[in-house]
This record gives structure tokens, C-alpha cells and sequence, in this order.
């Protein structure tokens, strides 16, 4: 029986997902046209991974060049600065709030588990009132298959009771990796796990039936 479960946030939660493609679009506009749709392509491609791998991904593999500190402080902060006020105004996935108001702490224990780093999640949840759902939090540079880790260990919850709900491949791998069943949310046509076996929902009116499957 399912007791626990564990959510990615942008695009499971909350309609957020395309918000921080346009902030990567962003902060990289100035080095012209064709730079910035590489970014974007490798930044859709992987998603569910931190911004802060990805910043070191793009200047290496992309732009080709070293990237200084004092260059990596400034794209985290222009990054944060595109995407916090928007992130925590963004509109919930249909049927997310009604989840959490009905079924959180009363039936599932419930944990987040995101690439979005630990201090902004922590404040945009506390933000849009959410935080009294869940028992804990997590964010990068953590990796998501250690955050499952650490939320089962922690809360020595048996895999086999717990899910985690994802809508990126790193995701899926955080979960099987951990030995955790996997629900995807599938966002419009985009199913990036056409040739995965889990069970799938397009938004969290579906969730609730999905765990009695």
C-alpha cells in the first residue's frame, strides 16, 4: 500500500516548466541567435537537471570556453532573479492544490524533489503557502537519485509503499534507481517516456486513481 509520495515540482506541481526555458533563453541571448537555441535545446533535452550542471555543461561543451566564478555567481543570480517572482505566481497543474488540500498528511506522507536550488524552493513554496504539505524539501546541488535516497532513509519509508511522480527521465532514473514506482505526468503531446512502462497522467485529477492502480 502506497504511503509516501515524492513530487517533482516545475511541471508536476506547478505550470512552471516553460518559464525557466525562456529565463535560459535569457541569460544567454547576448551571445547571439544560434548560441541561445543550442541552449535551449540542451536545456529541454535534460530536464530535471540543475541549472548549475547545465551552466557548466553549456560553457564547456557549447560556448567552448572556461567559466570563472565570479561569471557562474552572476548567471545563478540572473537566472533566480528571471524565474522566482514568476515561479511562485505560475498557476498549479490542474488538480495538484485539491491533491495536496485532500490527501496530504491525512493519507500520504509527501516530499519534493527538484533541481531547483534548496533556498529558492524552500521560498517559493513558503510563498505560495504550500509548505505545510510537506515533511521535507529537497533541492539542488543535491542529485535526485541521493534526495529519494535520502527521503527513504530518513524517514525509513519501504520503497514499495512509496512513488515518485516526474515528468523528466531524471525523474524516472531517481525513482528506479531507489526501487520506487514511477508515475510520469505528461505534459500536451510531449511524451518524452513513449517507450517507458509506468503509469501515465496528464495532469493530478488522474493522480489519486493512478495510486490504486
Amino acid at each position: 500500500m502506497i504511503n509516501s509520495i515524492i513530487f517533482d515540482f516545475d511541471g508536476v506541481l506547478v505550470e512552471s516548466v516553460d518559464i525557466k526555458t525562456r529565463a535560459f533563453a535569457r541569460v544567454f541571448e547576448a551571445e547571439g541567435a544560434d548560441v541561445m537555441a543550442k541552449v535551449v535545446e540542451y536545456h529541454l533535452q535534460n530536464a530535471g537537471v540543475s541549472r548549475f550542471d547545465k551552466f557548466r555543461y553549456i560553457y564547456a561543451h557549447i560556448l567552448g570556453k572556461p567559466l570563472p566564478d565570479e561569471r557562474f555567481d552572476k548567471l545563478c543570480a540572473d537566472f533566480a532573479a528571471l524565474v522566482v517572482d514568476e515561479v511562485t505566481n505560475a498557476p498549479f497543474v490542474k488538480g495538484a492544490r485539491e491533491f495536496l488540500a485532500n490527501f496530504a498528511i491525512r493519507d500520504y506522507q509527501c516530499f519534493v524533489s527538484t533541481a531547483t536550488p534548496q533556498a529558492e524552493i524552500e521560498e517559493i513554496i513558503r510563498q505560495r503557502g504550500m509548505s505545510a504539505y510537506f515533511k521535507l524539501v529537497l533541492g539542488a546541488p543535491k542529485k535526485k537519485q541521493a534526495i529519494v535516497a535520502e527521503i527513504l532513509d530518513t524517514f525509513a519509508i519501504n520503497p514499495a509503499e512509496a512513488v515518485y511522480v516526474g515528468d523528466a527521465m531524471s525523474d524516472y532514473k531517481a525513482a528506479t534507481l531507489n526501487q520506487v514506482q514511477f508515475i510520469a505526468r505528461i505534459r500536451g503531446d510531449l511524451d518524452v517516456f513513449s517507450g517507458v512502462n509506468c503509469i501515465k497522467i496528464h495532469d493530478l485529477t488522474e493522480l489519486h486513481e493512478a495510486l490504486h492502480r
